[in-house]
């Protein structure tokens, strides 16, 4: 097992300044060899860190000494290599991108779901499943019967659910996505418009993917992570897809033997949406990469 750890954390408390919080953060982090990125907000901490048994460790006590944070959960996994380039900690207006004021987990959200009882709801009849992510995410794998929205962004999400609102109502609503915390919007989000019956996956699908056993699972496929694994499996085995460089889409074994794909510059996804002289530019930037990469 890779002495490489990445744990995956969210926490929704109100900051009155995270502006202030940033620097402090950034420079105790920074102590600790640890590269990835963390998110703060008004409505709280969000993201991924990569480093040693003892810098996780470290980086959850001082994320954890945050305001009124000690109960921040996070999940971990393992990677073969850093799965990061470098150490971010950024501001943002949302540490998840809803777009839709108002919206607040802390009031209102969902039931949590565990992964040991989410195969009973998800296979009830009365239950309509939903997938919160995103379009390429979904294409890699969902749960068996889970209802795709075709979304772009999360941002694209409460339109659909609002434009399919009378097809929810009286019925039970679950819904799941990576780690938790876009449900954690969703839910509150669909709570607050009326649709009570509504329940989500605790932990997400990594936390799912982690607990049940593959023989009983309904999962299908494989699961997009927001880092250089790409992807993961059951028991959180890293996955077999890379992602194209052009255009952010994850590419699977297939997609790379395709003619199409040529490294950094483009896909069977987007060779019909990028120009020559964007190609061009993307094959630049790939040697530059490869030479950044030789030099460490």
């Amino acid at each position: 097992m890779t002495d490489i750890l990445v744990a995956a954390f969210y926490h929704f408390t109100p900051f009155e300044n995270p502006a202030a919080l940033r620097e402090p953060l950034l420079a105790q982090l920074s102590a600790h060899d640890l590269k990835g990125s963390v998110l703060l907000a008004p409505e709280g901490v969000n993201g991924t860190l990569a480093g040693s048994r003892g810098g996780i460790d470290s980086a959850l006590e001082i994320l954890r000494a945050l305001p009124n944070s000690m109960h921040l959960e996070h999940k971990e996994s393992h990677a073969e290599s850093m799965p990061f380039n470098r150490l971010k900690v950024r501001l943002k207006k949302e540490i998840v991108t809803m777009k839709v004021p108002g919206v607040d987990p802390l009031a209102n959200v969902g039931t949590y779901v565990a992964p040991k009882d989410w195969n009973d709801l998800i296979t009830d009849p009365g239950t309509i499943v939903i997938d919160a992510r995103n379009e390429f995410e979904v294409q890699m794998g969902t749960f068996e019967g889970a209802i795709n929205p075709g979304t772009v962004s999360f941002s694209d999400l409460p339109k659909w659910l609002e434009d399919h609102r009378a097809k929810l109502e009286d019925k039970k609503v679950a819904m799941f996505c990576t780690g938790g915390i876009r449900c954690e919007k969703a839910t509150s989000f669909l709570k607050e418009r009326g649709i009570d019956d509504v329940f989500h996956l605790k932990g997400g699908i990594l936390q799912y993917l982690e607990n049940i056993p593959e023989a009983e699972s309904r999962w299908r496929g494989e699961c997009f992570v927001f880092d250089k694994r790409v992807s993961v499996k059951h028991d959180l085995e890293i996955g077999d897809y890379d992602v194209c460089h052009a255009c952010r889409w994850p590419v699977n074994a297939a997609g790379r033997a395709s003619s199409n794909y040529v490294v950094g510059v483009s896909c069977d996804h987007c060779i019909d949406q990028r120009t020559d002289i964007q190609r061009e530019g993307y094959a630049a930037r790939q040697t530059q990469m490869k030479l950044a990469e030789e030099q460490g």
